[in-house]
């Protein structure tokens, strides 16, 4: 390695430390009380079963903590911690745990002080477990994976503003919000990630080009099939128009993996131009769809268990409770599987969209040689 690359590795470690250092010892910026378990005792179990014969196990735990912020920092406070052995709204904790408490009020003078747990203090499992995805993006992409990650970070706080304006208007558009978003999504990552070239600019206009055109072919087949199969229940609680809600995510959803197989396509063509540029048009066609051919059933299957796994657990809780598997699946799965077959066709149409859209400009940079 070059000494600029030796420097820049020391630098991104320290600078990893110091953050590690700071969220183990960040306690006085937090305004709610933090607590550190120092023991636990397990109280009491019961074993219960329901109507539909699904068992679990209650525990009852006694938990000593030691509040490490605050006007009673040091203190020690006795807390109550009940869980289950399903553990879906709960969990059992361990010496070492940092939690969010609340202290009761009416605690009396030289008595304990006594409290209710609200949450984990979980920031540094969150900042290890990024350190490490930003670790190995430096590592292994170099630049692109520094561009990779700025590229990640303004697309979020994009998002975030887009949604935001949108809460805050309630007379704007949310497609119209989602199609601006979509293009700076995609011309921001590309362009940082690949630079200004003839192959960024063919996957911008095949990234562009193939989502807009699924989202249109899913907006004609729910408007003809009058959206009949499709249950919005678990958007029941919106106050806006579900509907917009649901196709602007089909949206943003299918933009990933489209974008994905835009630059693959892209890169393919420029790479088989640049070995050989007296290679023919037919021939980069061939390989092209042989390329997009390859790659077409794998992005498909990707997008579907991208979507239907976070189902999983919905689906599990109805058939424990009796559910027909009919019921439970059109209840569970159809908005997700629309999303999955929207972006699968974005994915296939992106194919040869992608492949004209690079032998396109492949035919340009002839013209300039």
């Amino acid at each position: 390695m070059t000494f600029k690359q030796i420097l820049f590795y020391i630098i991104i470690t320290l600078c990893f430390a110091s953050s590690v250092l700071f969220v183990n010892h960040n306690y006085s910026f937090y305004d709610r009380p933090i607590a550190e378990v120092i023991k636990t005792d397990l109280e009491d179990t019961n074993q219960i079963t329901d109507i539909f014969n699904n068992k679990d196990q209650l525990f009852t735990q006694r938990i000593i903590a030691k509040l490490k912020n605050g006007e009673k920092k040091g203190e020690l406070i006795y807390l109550i911690n009940e869980y289950s052995s399903s553990g879906a709204y709960d969990q059992e904790y361990h010496v070492g745990n940092e939690l969010f408490v609340s202290i009761n009020k009416n605690t009396e003078k030289n008595t304990d002080l006594t409290g209710s747990i609200k949450e984990v203090k979980r920031d540094k499992y969150i900042l290890i477990i990024a350190l490490i995805f930003i670790f190995t993006l430096l590592f292994v992409g170099k630049k692109q994976g520094l561009f990779s990650i700025i590229s990640l970070a303004v697309n979020a706080a994009l998002l975030s503003y887009a949604l935001d304006v949108y809460v805050n208007n309630s007379d704007i558009n949310l497609l119209l919000i989602c199609s601006i978003s979509a293009v700076l999504f995609t011309v921001i990552s590309l362009l940082l990630i690949n630079g200004f070239n003839e192959k960024t600019y063919a996957a911008i206009g095949a990234t562009l080009l193939g989502t807009f055109i699924s989202l249109l072919i899913a907006y004609l087949v729910i408007w003809v099939t009058s959206e009949n199969g499709l249950r919005y229940e678990e958007m029941q609680y919106l106050t806006r128009p579900y509907k917009i809600v649901f196709i602007a995510g089909l949206f943003l959803g299918s933009l990933g993996g489209v974008m994905d197989v835009a630059i693959t396509m892209s890169s393919s063509i420029f790479g088989l131009y640049e070995k050989n540029i007296n290679i023919s048009v037919k021939a980069l066609k061939t390989s092209g769809m042989d390329i997009g051919k390859d790659i077409m059933g794998t992005m498909t299957n990707i997008l579907f268990f991208v979507y239907i796994s976070g189902s999983i657990p919905m689906l599990i809780l109805y058939l424990n409770n009796g559910s027909p598997l009919a019921f439970t699946l059109s209840m569970n799965i159809s908005l997700e599987l629309a999303r999955a077959l929207a972006g699968g066709i974005g994915i296939v149409l992106t194919i040869p969209i992608s492949l004209y859209t690079s032998i396109f400009f492949v035919n340009r940079k002839r013209a300039r040689r």
